[in-house]
């Protein structure tokens, strides 16, 4: 069959993850554009943004997300996809704050899932009032997925609320403590359940399910989320040198599997997004 190219995303900051377990960890918005720099000059072409406080703190302040997409946007073309997972107990406003900055993409969990030792809360309230203010600012979801029934409740609100888009675009993320596990079966179920006709689909693994997850999804004609927010690791006990080193190892097995990596405006032109304008 015959492949679109490689969109690979870089979760780069992330909620949890700290500076003490992984010290090439970009906090500041200058660091956090030099980084997303460094990850688009490796291969990839969407940058998945958390922001943090100046201690290293998540938030979803809609002025830190402001400063670091200003420092992405001097430096990058890269497609931005502002999270509203946000960190474990910020209420649904706090969350939704990135989308008063008109984003291209923005995550969207369509569901409630274990996460780790704390529960991720997404209600059916609360994911019909972000996926309607997605739409109504013209953002593109990613529907995140940590288990197979949130399939179902996305595909329930593009019925009850139609598209928020051309095509849907879906995040499969494997390996969090609680939820499914990151073996080949899982993500080859999960694919099979969404429309293929219209639905673009990447996929992450956590920790160690980060290579597994990568190769099944390059074998499935899929596309690849990495980064420090999902493992810190290049090897098992070392640490990867930056998100950019985890972006040219997967853009290097990609090439081998005869797939080129898509630039910013060729991944834009997968997903159906409007042409970027330089702003």
């Amino acid at each position: 069959m015959t492949m679109d190219k490689l969109i690979i995303t870089v979760a780069g900051v992330g909620a949890e993850t700290t500076r003490e377990a992984q010290p090439n960890l970009p906090i500041s918005a200058q660091e956090i554009g030099e980084d997303a720099a460094r990850c688009r000059e490796a291969g990839a072409a969407i940058y998945h943004l958390h922001v943090r406080r100046p201690d290293g703190s998540p938030t979803q302040d809609k002025d830190v997300f402001a400063a670091a997409l200003t420092e992405i946007r001097t430096r990058t073309d890269i497609i931005v996809q502002t999270s509203t997972g946000g960190a474990m107990g910020m209420t649904a406003d706090e969350r939704l704050q990135p989308l008063e900055l008109d984003p291209e993409m923005a995550s969207l969990t369509t569901g409630t899932a274990n996460f780790g030792d704390e529960v991720f809360f997404n209600d059916t309230a609360l994911m019909r009032e972000f996926y309607t203010r997605m739409q109504a600012k013209g953002v593109r979801p990613e529907f995140e997925i940590f288990e197979a029934g949130q399939i179902e409740n996305a595909l329930r609100l593009v019925k009850q609320f139609g598209p928020a888009g051309p095509l849907m675009h879906w995040d499969f993320v494997l390996g969090v403590p609680g939820s499914m596990t990151g073996e080949p079966r899982n993500l080859a179920f999960l694919v099979d359940r969404i429309p293929a006709e219209t639905s673009t689909w990447t996929a992450t693994g956590i920790g160690r399910w980060h290579m597994p997850v990568t190769m099944t999804a390059l074998a499935l004609g899929g596309n690849v989320r990495l980064g420090l927010e999902d493992n810190i690791f290049y090897h098992k006990g070392v640490l990867a040198e930056g998100n950019a080193q985890l972006v040219a190892r997967v853009a290097r097995l990609a090439a081998e599997w005869g797939r080129e990596c898509a630039t910013p405006d060729e991944a834009r032109r997968i997903l159906k997004l409007a042409p970027y304008d330089g702003d």
